[in-house]
């Protein structure tokens, strides 16, 4: 068995365990997918992700609850069943442990540290302030490739070492065009996971079905139709985090619309890569319901 078919294999089962999380990972379908037996897979998954495959699935369970306490209404029983808990006390302690908050608790800093960072920003602005600027937009279903960056979302040499390997293999590729649009799927929430489990999606948007053979490093996936809130931003990607807190900050008084369980997607229109400059115009889509 070539390297090649390893990595896909685990290319594989990494997405089934992303996508399937919430619910209970049968053993059985884990080894079907990747055709080593539990033992050997969860050795290997432990030496690439310095956790096993079950700490791995709890801590996204841990993490995707701490964003439903952070940006939903939901209650802690229902967050609790939705992320795959069927008893409370059990989630509660554990979500404890992670985060050294009951999730309650979690809840109401969460709220007080959104409710610190609107006042500082009103304070900084005039009454007559404008109001945040943005679009509702449906994006349409498309394919596109990706490469995946695991790390600190601040560490932009390695982003643009990520972005760079994308750009080069699609270049080499003959795939890239004037009309090419690189983006980005940013997948997990800073405040909540820790740097070492980050993931940020390196991507580009495929105009045709892709017709050479996939890389083990990459990995393609449709994007379905789904309904966003558009913002723009003109400058480098070191500039927008700010940006990214603003919006969040005056969310509820500017846009008030209901967050939905999907990764906020970026868009380079004017990028010849993922490289930005201080004319670069970043468009940011945070999905809605």
């Amino acid at each position: 068995m070539t390297n090649i078919v390893q990595l896909d294999r685990y290319n594989k089962l990494l997405s089934y365990l992303n996508e399937n999380f919430k619910e209970d990972i049968n053993i059985e379908k884990v080894e079907l997918i990747c055709h080593y037996s539990y033992r050997n897979i969860n050795r290997i998954f432990e030496a690439l992700h310095h956790e096993t495959i079950g700490k791995y699935v709890k801590r996204l369970r841990l993490e995707k609850a701490a964003q439903y306490l952070k940006y939903s209404n939901a209650s802690v029983s229902a967050i609790a069943y939705e992320v795959g808990f069927e008893d409370r006390a059990a989630f509660s302690k554990a979500f404890k442990k992670k985060y050294n908050y009951a999730p309650s608790a979690f809840r109401e800093s969460s709220e007080k540290l959104r409710q610190i960072a609107e006042e500082s920003i009103l304070q900084e602005e005039d009454e007559n302030r404008q109001k945040l600027q943005f679009e509702i937009e449906f994006l349409p279903t498309f394919d596109y490739l990706f490469f995946e960056y695991r790390g600190d979302y601040e560490d932009y040499s390695a982003i643009e070492a990520a972005s760079d390997t994308l750009y080069q293999y699609v270049k080499n590729n003959n795939i890239i065009s004037d009309r090419s649009i690189f983006m980005t799927e940013i997948m997990d929430d800073s405040d909540i996971s820790d740097n070492l489990h980050l993931r940020y999606n390196v991507g580009f948007i495929l105009e045709q079905p892709l017709q050479v053979k996939l890389d083990g490093l990459f990995r393609t996936k449709v994007h379905k139709r789904q309904k966003y809130v558009k913002f723009c931003h003109k400058g480098t990607y070191h500039s927008h985090s700010d940006y990214y807190n603003k919006i969040y900050a005056l969310w509820m008084l500017d846009v008030a619309l209901e967050l939905a369980d999907l990764p906020t997607l970026e868009f380079y229109p004017n990028a010849d890569q993922n490289n930005t400059t201080e004319e670069t115009l970043i468009e940011i889509y945070i999905p809605i319901l």
